[in-house]
């Protein structure tokens, strides 16, 4: 029994009492102050996106056609491919992406160690009546004189930091930063497919009012050779100027918005020309009766498709991804933080002394630091990190639901506006009859000017109906087109806007295109040897934003 207690106290002896306190604390530490992390809140259900569009899906889908290919028109594929390669906004996002992928960088490097080199000088004189003046003043140099009174002191060193990612708090940071840069490019392409749509529905609507100014004309011309028929029986006295006048009335009027449709006109190339980045200039167009965007077959596909084509959904996935990641981020700050310093160097008092064996210094220290009290600004920003990602996770539904209802609301759009076009065709038609009718009853003073009148007026107010209709038809078509992620390809055998963003020159349709990166623009890669993470599947979007979160 005596020499099992003096067994244990000679090995008490030889463990060192601050290992031991120093290993308590390291297991210690964690635990204390990963206690009181609050609990997060829950995301209210969300309706699972509709397996068809109002009873509509279709085994093709129009996303995956070119512009070029759906819109079939040179003039306005001139249009697009100018606006691609000068709007001033799709550069700014350019930039923005340049901008996230930089980020990348800076939290790539947190992780790493630091290291710098640095060089220091200065001098130093301690008081003889002090403790430390006194001793010094005894003191000799290795060479045996004594130390000169300042006492200079130069080195050069190399020092080292490294804050050990224990937790992957930087290592997420940085997964953070690169799912952001994702997000950008995913903005970026989904102004390019708003880009494609804007350029082509103010196209649509600026051949609208050409075709507005040819039934204006039409309608005058008309209207000037009831006014001579009216003149001529006035004076025959068949009639009265009664009617001279009112035909001379609505020539004027119809005159009158003849310039305000040519106003209108000149609005419409200048918003063409600032979408293509360039001052008021005429815009080549082609002829009302060209277009055939109207007989272009719309296939939706399933809504599950949205998913993938939409930009916008695709982007807002990428944000609720990093947003998972920072609660991670905020979640690290209430474990202990363990960082590493170190410097090797040389010092002396003398520069001829400084690379002597003897000045040779160097130090190294580990610090294991952890939130103990007064933790209320982490649990903060833990609570705040939470409550973004909780944002993020109600935009990405939003965002779900927005896309789903576009499509719903254009298509149906697009097929109650085909219905309307071709009943005021008709409309149009029988119109179109009735003044011939009635110009040539009164021409042989069979009918009375009013019927005239009304006749031309009816016709033209018909006419421009049917024009804004269509013109709507076509803008459903376009938003449609948009709306199931259509505009980013430019081809369909996959050119896209990637691949002609860093020409200086418009790519169109059939040419052959060779796209070198201009000398200091990087490609749209991820830095060094990073890559980019998937779009992350449902599981892991669950996994990684989600788990945390208790009811």
């Amino acid at each position: 029994m005596r020499w099992n207690n003096l067994r244990a106290h000679t090995m008490m002896k030889r463990v060192n009492p601050c290992a031991i306190a120093t290993l308590l604390t390291c297991c210690i530490l964690p635990v204390i102050s990963g206690c009181g992390i609050p609990k997060l809140c829950c995301v209210d259900p969300n309706p699972y996106i509709p397996n068809e569009f109002n009873g509509k899906t279709t085994t093709d889908n129009v996303a995956n056609i070119g512009v070029y290919e759906f819109f079939n028109d040179q003039a306005l594929a001139q249009l697009i491919a100018e606006g691609l390669a000068t709007n001033q906004e799709l550069k700014i996002r350019n930039q923005e992406i340049q901008v996230a992928r930089n980020e990348i960088l800076a939290r790539r490097g947190a992780y790493l160690p630091f290291v710098s080199v640095g060089a220091k000088g200065g001098f130093d004189r301690t008081s003889k009546w002090t403790p430390l003046g006194a001793a010094e003043d005894q003191l000799f140099t290795p060479k045996g004189g004594e130390f000169p009174d300042p006492l200079p002191n130069v080195g050069l060193t190399a020092n080292l930091f490294w804050r050990i990612d224990i937790w992957r708090e930087l290592r997420n940071a940085r997964d953070a930063a690169m799912q952001r840069y994702a997000e950008a490019v995913e903005v970026r392409d989904y102004f390019v497919t708003r880009l494609v749509a804007e350029i082509a529905e103010n196209y649509y609507e600026l051949t609208a009012l050409d075709q507005r100014v040819a039934y204006l004309n039409q309608t005058i011309e008309i209207q000037k050779q009831s006014l001579e028929v009216a003149k001529a029986q006035k004076a025959a006295a068949r009639g009265t100027e009664l009617a001279v006048q009112r035909f001379i009335a609505e020539v004027r009027k119809n005159e009158s918005q003849l310039l305000i449709v040519q106003q209108s006109i000149i609005e419409s190339e200048n918003k063409i020309n600032f979408l293509c980045g360039r001052y008021p200039q005429p815009v080549q167009r082609s002829s009302w009766d060209f277009i055939t965007l109207d007989s272009t077959m719309l296939g939706v596909g399933v809504p599950v498709q949205l998913l993938q084509n939409r930009r916008d959904i695709r982007a807002a996935e990428r944000e609720l991804s990093a947003a998972g990641l920072d609660v991670l981020v905020a979640r690290a700050q209430f474990f202990p933080r363990f960082d590493i310093s170190a410097s090797v160097g040389y010092e002396a008092f003398n520069p001829r002394y400084l690379f002597d064996p003897g000045a040779f210094i160097a130090s190294t220290a580990g610090e294991l630091v952890a939130p103990l009290i007064n933790k209320a600004a982490i649990r903060a920003e833990y609570q705040s990190a939470n409550a973004r990602q909780l944002q993020a996770v109600y935009d990405y539904q939003r965002t779900v639901l927005n896309a789903y209802t576009e499509v719903v609301n254009r298509m149906s759009k697009v097929e109650n506006y085909r219905k309307s076009v071709a009943i005021k065709q008709e409309q149009v038609a029988a119109l179109e009859e009735s003044v011939q009718v009635a110009t040539n009853l009164f021409q042989n003073a069979r009918s009375e000017y009013v019927d005239v009148l009304f006749s031309q007026r009816d016709l033209l107010e018909a006419r421009v109906d049917l024009i804004e209709t269509k013109q709507q038809q076509l803008s459903a078509i376009v938003n449609a087109y948009q709306a199931l992620g259509g505009g980013y390809l430019l081809t369909s055998e996959g050119t896209t806007y990637k691949d002609i963003r860093c020409l200086t020159t418009p790519y169109l349709p059939g040419e052959m295109i060779d796209v070198p990166v201009p000398e200091g623009e990087p490609e749209e890669l991820s830095p060094m040897e990073d890559s980019l993470p998937p779009l992350p599947s449902e599981a892991a979007l669950s996994a990684t934003t989600l788990d945390s979160i208790e009811p």
